[in-house]
């Protein structure tokens, strides 16, 4: 099969989990599922990508406009009644039966920038009630509320158990928490927030970046999948587009240097990230730049398949020439929604689940790669112009 339209049944199976793993009870409509192995629990970040494939799928003639309009209504309005939120932000994980808190989750600032986003696309694509709808969620959401006044910084987290912990003090995949918390029509936060994280400088061989604490692929991918930052700079001249490349790049280097202590890992085997291992999920698969720089954590030779896929838009021939290997030479890792979450040769393990944001960074950024369409919705929208020229972004002269 020639290398676009094992891309393109990736995108479409990878679209299908978030058409088919949905909640259809009267409370929880839309929900969708955070992974396949537990049915019953919804992430919200999972429902943000599904939204914002929704117009990917019209686009492709997966689906009629209509039937994705009608899932666009009845799952805002979900969220709008239903789903359980504090000062406007939403709860982490949910059940699919009601949108009530599940797994004693945290109140998420990143999990509900994720899943505005998706409303915002949608919003802005089919206009009219959805958009109405998206304004409706944006607006009662009290962004200084998860501020800490004090260090003018995002707090990480916040449950009803430990209140406030941790701060988002260093750069990571939460740069849309700025564009849309400047822009809130509401209760907006200063710009001078965006400013506040450490930018730490890390190289590995010849790259030399911003990088994250963990180094995982996603932190540089999440918010590249709707910003459009190709052409533009902060006030500090950073290019966050290239900065994504470099440590896309770092990754795949650093998982090449790898393969004398795993198989898996190699120059078409590769992308660290957070994902499914043998030894249940990881949040901190990674590589060098990062705070650890310790390749004992930083990798037991888990691969996903998202980790690379994630990032098309960055490095497009490598990515290709490793969507074809894991196709051609890894079936084990192929079922009913394209590619499963991950692989590990050295366990001899193929991962049995698929998870929300996995698949969903695979087809936005694969449509970004295609045709732009998830940028080109994304930067038409008012607020994230407002949001981004607030902040300072310029085109790159």
């Amino acid at each position: 099969m020639k290398i676009k339209d094992i891309i393109n049944l990736e995108q479409e199976l990878s679209f299908n989990f978030f058409w088919k793993e949905v909640s259809e009870t009267e409370e929880g409509y839309g929900l969708i599922v955070d992974n396949t192995t537990y049915k019953d629990v919804a992430s919200i970040a999972s429902v943000g990508f599904g939204l914002s494939a929704i117009p990917i799928a019209i686009e492709n003639g997966w689906i009629s406009k209509e039937a994705g309009k009608q899932r666009a209504i009845k799952t805002l309005e979900t969220f709008l009644k239903n789903v359980e939120e504090s000062h406007g932000f939403y709860v982490h994980f949910v059940t699919m039966k009601d949108g009530k808190r599940t797994w004693q989750s945290e109140v998420s600032v990143i999990d509900t920038a994720l899943f505005l986003m998706g409303a915002l696309v949608v919003g802005e694509y089919f206009g009219a009630e959805v958009y109405d709808l998206f304004e409706a969620i944006y607006s009662r959401i009290d962004f200084p509320w998860y501020l800490d006044k004090q260090n003018n910084q995002y707090y990480m987290g916040y449950s009803y158990e430990r209140g406030f912990w941790g701060h988002w003090d260093g750069y990571a995949e939460q740069l849309i928490m700025y564009i849309l918390g400047v822009a809130s029509p509401t209760y907006p936060i200063a710009p001078s927030i965006y400013y506040s994280f450490e930018r730490k400088i890390g190289k590995y061989k010849d790259y030399e970046l911003i990088y994250t604490y963990t180094g995982s692929l996603f932190t540089y991918q999440f918010s590249h999948a709707w910003i459009d930052f190709r052409n533009i700079v902060d006030k500090d001249n950073v290019n966050w587009f290239e900065n994504s490349t470099k440590a896309t790049l770092a990754n795949w280097e650093f998982c090449k240097d790898m393969h004398s202590q795993y198989k898996t890992l190699h120059e078409k085997s590769w992308g660290l990230t957070a994902c499914d291992s043998p030894d249940g999920y990881r949040g901190d698969f990674g590589a060098p730049p990062s705070a650890q720089n310790n390749t004992i954590h930083q990798t037991d030779g888990t691969v996903p398949p998202c980790g690379a896929i994630g990032s098309i838009v960055f490095t497009p021939e490598i990515v290709e020439e490793t969507i074809q290997y894991y196709y051609e030479n890894i079936p084990e890792l192929w079922g009913e929604y394209g590619f499963k979450d991950a692989y590990n040769l050295d366990r001899n393990w193929f991962s049995k689940t698929y998870i929300g944001i996995d698949k969903g960074i695979e087809v936005l950024m694969i449509e970004n790669y295609k045709s732009g369409l998830v940028w080109d919705i994304t930067m038409k929208n008012k607020y994230i112009k407002d949001g981004l020229e607030k902040i300072g972004f310029k085109t790159r002269k």
